[in-house]
């Protein structure tokens, strides 16, 4: 048994405590409070001072086989252009999973998502590369292969590609592996339905699919036209049978059974009000990546919105081909910015258990709850902190940060 005492600690499922302790026993969480720890919680004590200790972050939303397109794709004004120059970074080839500038460029990044207090991450990959390097890292998470074909007209593809997943799911304990489709403008509504069929079948029924994130997405649901379609038909993707379903991103793939509870709605920047109702009343989780919205062009995401419509929040970097960093403290700063009137005790809930919760974790990790993994941060505090959780969201250095237990 170890007790760790701080100035504070953020369990994130009840309010913070002042000169507060956790309890540790196995690497997992034995009991949490504040003041002198219970005669039967002996042992050694190990007090940090004044630091704040929470849970691991999650960061629900990253793409690390990307990592090595760092500083290679200059932000942009509107989204098709962004992608024009993420394909011209990348080549015509997709990254593969032995290439050793992916590989070295995944490790380093989940080296320092780890370093800047995350536990877990919802990794999306076209060659799974990243499944090692997350658990070499010490983290934990769920790689989503993600698969296009706007010009699939069966759902073969999901069968031809199932034994990379089987191999890769072997890789490590800590990493799971699903699939999932990209995003409505890539992916044929008849291999959306074989994906959705594939995740209903696996042992890891969880999925995740870009949604609601650019106004040219919008256009070419709503009406098929918009650059788009110029640009599907400009890398030979486009389809001549396909027919706009005249909706939303979410009312369209709602129709094709892919909305559900174990379903990742990432982005929402363009969502109205009856789509993000319909995420929360299929018990989707959104996924927010607010800096990289705005690095890739589609504008800031509408923060408090989302909250105001009850659909669980989560939070994510993407990727580093389109923000500067995988600190997810500097995710929160930009959504405490974005979204003033939101508490912050919501803003650490969603970048850890609503996370976890959505990546199918939270039995171990979220928050700092008795029988779960003792996987702890400490965040160095200035001395005159007395709004823990406010604080925690204004902007945290990755130099404030270390592991006061790691499992």
């Amino acid at each position: 048994m170890t007790v760790v005492r701080a100035a504070w600690v953020v369990p994130v499922d009840r309010r913070p405590l002042a000169d507060g302790w956790v309890a540790v026993d196995a690497g997992r969480v034995v009991a949490v409070g504040n003041g002198p720890v219970p005669a039967g919680l002996g042992g050694p004590t190990r007090d940090l001072g004044q630091v704040a200790l929470l849970p691991g972050l999650v960061n629900a939303h990253v793409h690390l086989e990307l990592s090595w397109l760092r500083n290679r794709v200059p932000p942009a004004t509107a989204f098709t252009s962004w992608v024009k120059q993420l394909f011209a970074a990348r080549g015509a080839s997709m990254e593969r999973p032995d290439d050793p500038r992916v590989l070295e460029a995944a490790a380093d990044a989940a080296k320092e998502a780890r370093a800047a207090g995350t536990s877990a991450v919802g990794d999306i990959g076209n060659s799974l590369a990243s499944v090692l390097p997350i658990a070499s890292s010490g983290m934990r998470g769920l790689v989503f292969h993600e698969l296009l074909g706007f010009r699939e007209t069966t759902g073969e593809l999901v069968a031809r590609t199932g034994s990379a997943r089987e191999a890769a799911s072997r890789v490590h304990a800590r990493v799971r592996v699903s699939v999932a489709p990209h995003a409505p403008y890539s992916v044929s509504p008849e291999l959306f339905e074989a994906i959705r069929a594939e995740v209903d079948r696996s042992a890891v029924p969880f999925t995740s699919v870009h949604v609601g994130e650019s106004p040219e997405e919008m256009e070419l649901l709503a009406a098929g036209t918009g650059e788009w379609v110029r640009l599907l038909q400009w890398i030979g993707a486009w389809r001549d049978d396909w027919q706009a379903p005249g909706t939303g991103p979410v009312e369209y793939l709602d129709a094709l059974g892919v909305i559900d509870a174990r379903t990742l709605a990432v982005h929402g920047v363009q969502l109205a009000d009856e789509s993000l109702e319909r995420l929360r009343a299929r018990g989707a989780t959104l996924v927010t990546c607010p800096r990289s919205n705005q690095w890739v062009g589609v504008g800031v995401p509408p923060i408090e919105r989302f909250y105001e419509a009850g659909v669980p929040v989560a939070v994510g970097t993407d990727s580093l081909a389109s923000v500067e960093d995988l600190n997810l403290f500097s995710e929160l700063k930009a959504m405490r910015w974005l979204a003033p009137r939101v508490p912050a005790s919501r803003f650490l809930e969603s970048a850890t258990l609503v996370g976890a919760r959505a990546l199918g974790l939270d039995n171990d990790l979220g928050s700092l709850t008795p029988g779960k993994l003792a996987d702890i941060v400490a965040v160095a505090l200035p001395g005159d902190v007395t709004d823990v959780e406010e604080y925690l969201v204004s902007g945290v250095d990755t130099r404030q940060v270390s592991w006061a237990h790691q499992a």
